[in-house]
């Protein structure tokens, strides 16, 4: 295989293989990954704020200000890398 040809690889795992609409599913999960991961951490480290700091801090800011940035964020590069890889892969047949 040359260069040009060889799929896009995350990991060791080979990516060029997939259709266009696969390619927005694996978009579409990552982002909601990586939503509700950093939403999950981001709640957890509000609690320790709260308890620790004695603060009040309002739990609705871990979605908003942390989980719905970086999820669009993780969303937009999911849909760039996916897509391109679809692309590269359907311009070098």
């Amino acid at each position: 295989m040359t260069a040009a040809a060889q799929p896009a690889r995350l990991l060791g795992i080979p990516l060029g293989d997939f259709g266009f609409f696969s390619a927005l599913l694996l978009a579409l999960a990552a982002g909601f990954l990586a939503f509700f991961a950093t939403c999950f951490l981001a709640i957890i480290g509000l609690l320790f704020w709260n308890i620790l700091g004695h603060n009040h801090v309002n739990y609705a800011d871990s979605y908003r200000d942390v989980a719905f940035p970086i999820g669009l964020a993780v969303l937009a590069f999911g849909l760039v890398f996916f897509t391109g890889a679809w692309l590269r892969r359907r311009v070098s047949r």
